[in-house]
């Protein structure tokens, strides 16, 4: 099951909309075919697998990452191919919520299947957790990423955040970002830094699937020139219901209205509309008033945070606008799931702790 999660990792990045996978067939302790789910629409990993095994697949254990398809979408069930292949057994490492009503490991235990669900489950998990938080809770898993200097400053007074962390960081962010179903950032952001927001192509896998690109812009101010308006990549503007775009700035990119709430827009209609579109990963690359806003919505699964050996001062800006906190028993409480050191710098993958 181990080499089945390497070899689903090999999907991070293309698989979208669908969960990386991967499969292997053995016999004893001996691998007799492997396969992982490359692209949408294309086969998955228990097809490839079986089509590598051949007719040694008769007899054997098939260790699968997710629960095989039970219902016939763009390729026809895979449950199906295990049982006409002749597998006995099938080990199975997490459930899946979009196969309900499929019925996989009962058909397959009909078949005289043995069946052995939840081996390395959280692991499993982990790897597709943007699929799984689009499919049961209706709403991509969000990451908000996040540069900051030793003392929690993301850019000085003037904004200028170019370049607090070091080379290495921002190489290893592109993995971050093709990973990523949707790339979001707001007008304050684009108007101080004019990112392209989009993975640079040398640091990823050609066939990488390109992330939407998303900005959050209530008022249309988008400048005409501006990076994320230049069709390099699918893009999404978020504007409120009451804007309006005179003129063909926004030719060739798609403008979604949503009503106001507060100050801005309504962050969960956002996250609504990008799951309804199959975003599973979700990435926020913006300033400390959007990330901020998103995290006192309660919408942040983690924090993406490099930490640069740098000094900013008083007057920089901070990670993120939040409600002043009056007691310490009130503090936000974060959990280190990761911490690596990229280059000089320190990577952090913190999740909130919530009751």
């Amino acid at each position: 099951m181990a080499h089945a999660l390497r070899l689903a990792a090999h999907g991070l990045a293309t698989t979208q909309p669908n969960p990386r996978v991967g499969c292997v067939i053995a016999r004893g302790d001996a691998i007799v075919g492997e396969g992982w789910h490359r692209r949408a629409g294309e086969p998955h990993a228990e097809v490839l697998a079986l089509q590598a095994a051949g007719g040694a697949a008769r007899g054997s254990t098939a260790y699968v990452t997710l629960e095989p398809c039970g219902l016939h979408g763009r390729t026809p069930p895979c449950a199906d191919a295990l049982i006409a292949a002749g597998i006995v057994r099938v080990v199975v490492a997490a459930p899946d919520a979009a196969q309900d009503g499929g019925h996989a490991l009962e058909r397959l235990r009909a078949a005289g299947i043995v069946v052995e669900p939840g081996l390395m489950s959280e692991p499993a998990r982990e790897l597709n957790r943007g699929f799984h938080a689009r499919v049961e809770r209706g709403r991509p898993w969000l990451r908000l990423k996040l540069a900051s200097s030793l003392d929690g400053r993301t850019a000085l007074a003037s904004g200028e955040s170019k370049w607090i962390t070091g080379d290495a960081a921002r190489a290893d962010v592109q993995h971050w970002r093709a990973r990523s179903s949707a790339l979001v950032t707001g007008i304050g952001t684009v108007l101080a830094d004019d990112p392209r927001l989009t993975p640079r192509s040398e640091r990823v896998s050609a066939d990488a699937v390109a992330p939407l690109r998303v900005v959050i812009d209530s008022a249309l101010r988008t400048p005409r020139g501006a990076h994320v308006l230049d069709r390099s990549a699918p893009t999404l503007v978020f504007h409120a219901a009451d804007a309006r775009a005179d003129d063909d700035r926004f030719a060739g990119v798609e403008l979604v209205a949503l009503e106001r709430s507060g100050d801005g827009l309504d962050l969960g209609a956002v996250l609504a509309e990008l799951a309804a579109r199959g975003m599973n990963e979700v990435q926020v690359e913006a300033g400390s008033t959007l990330c901020g806003a998103f995290w006192s919505a309660g919408l942040v699964d983690e924090l993406l945070l490099y930490i640069a050996p740098v000094l900013l001062g008083d007057d920089a800006r901070a990670l993120l606008a939040l409600a002043s906190i009056e007691r310490m028993a009130d503090r936000v409480r974060l959990r280190v799931h990761e911490q690596r050191t990229i280059g000089s710098d320190i990577r952090l993958l913190l999740r909130p702790e919530r009751e």
